[in-house]
């Protein structure tokens, strides 16, 4: 007598049915159950939000931070894009991420050069004189 295959793990999934253990919704019970639901709603309700906000926050900033990495010339505008950004609930952000890979256009034949160095949060075009001396990349012409 030949015995088929899938007759076999049919038997086999119908015996491992019948031994099945109940399930449990929880390894908790009683007031354990009750305390941890309790600390969980409150890690949601107040520790969420916050990460939230600051993730937010971060993706929002973006903009500024590689407009101040590649030297952007309108890096402060950039910034004020990113802040109107939080305001308007993130409608601007991909504009100013736009903003902040681009080259400025007409910049480098008005001024020279198309990045320019920052100073203490304040961007120095190049061959502007600043506090510590000339600029560098020297004078124009």
């Amino acid at each position: 007598m030949k015995i088929n295959r899938s007759a076999m793990i049919r038997g086999g999934l119908s015996m491992a049915a019948l031994l099945a253990l109940p399930a449990h919704a929880s390894m908790f019970k009683g007031e354990a159950l009750d305390t941890v639901a309790e600390v969980l709603s409150w890690v949601v309700l107040l520790v969420v939000p916050v990460i939230g906000v600051v993730v937010f926050w971060m993706v929002h900033i973006l903009p500024e931070k590689i407009a101040e990495k590649r030297k952007h010339p309108q890096t402060q505008a950039i910034q004020v894009v990113c802040l109107l950004s939080l305001v308007f609930g993130g409608m601007l952000w991909p504009f100013a991420w736009l903003w902040a890979y681009t080259k400025p256009v007409m910049y480098k034949l008005a001024y020279g050069t198309d990045t320019v160095e920052h100073e203490r949060g304040v961007p120095v075009a190049a061959g502007e004189p600043t506090e510590s001396g000339p600029a560098p990349g020297g004078g124009r012409g």
